[in-house]
């Protein structure tokens, strides 16, 4: 990651529940406004929105399976949409977790070539799981079953991350 300036990585990708975070695009988007000179301008806006920033469509990327380049996490771009976050209270009062944060946080405040998709790491968390497939898989370097992959559910978001490559 170091090596190709990448910020995050992820193995699998989905929707969150809207009842967990009912007002989480708002405060987001009311930081967008307050900073827009930490919004990255080649950001990955359209993995967390169709529309532009008016929705979130709720996509992220599942926290259990990430890796981080801590200089960003620490820095001053992050910290600042923490912080906002923190003082509006969504932490607390509703469910805002780490995973649409940090996911809202990458797409946003990093370039969307930052962010990585491990396509030849398998990984499983109930009750999902990603397998690496063809050549990845040919290897011999996973034991998961290639057929038994979450990548193109219907509730994965990774179609939409592929979308913004080409």
């Amino acid at each position: 990651m170091q090596d190709n300036n990448k910020v995050y990585g992820f193995t699998l990708s989905l929707y969150e529940y809207a009842d967990t975070i009912p007002t989480l695009w708002d405060t987001v988007k009311d930081f967008m406004t307050a900073h827009p000179e930490l919004i990255s301008p080649d950001n990955a806006m359209e993995f967390v929105s169709g529309d532009g920033g008016v929705t979130y469509n709720r996509c992220h990327f599942w926290s259990n399976f990430e890796i981080g380049d801590l200089d960003f996490w620490r820095g001053e771009a992050y910290s600042k949409f923490f912080d906002y976050l923190d003082k509006a209270g969504g932490f607390y009062y509703e469910r805002w977790g780490d995973a649409p944060v940090h996911s809202i946080a990458a797409s946003l405040l990093a370039k969307k070539d930052q962010i990585h998709f491990f396509h030849d790491i398998g990984y499983r968390h109930e009750p999902f799981q990603h397998c690496p497939q063809g050549d990845e898989y040919k290897a011999g370097r996973c034991w998961c079953d290639p057929d038994d992959t979450f990548d193109y559910h219907f509730y994965s978001c990774l179609k939409r991350y592929e979308g913004m490559f080409r």
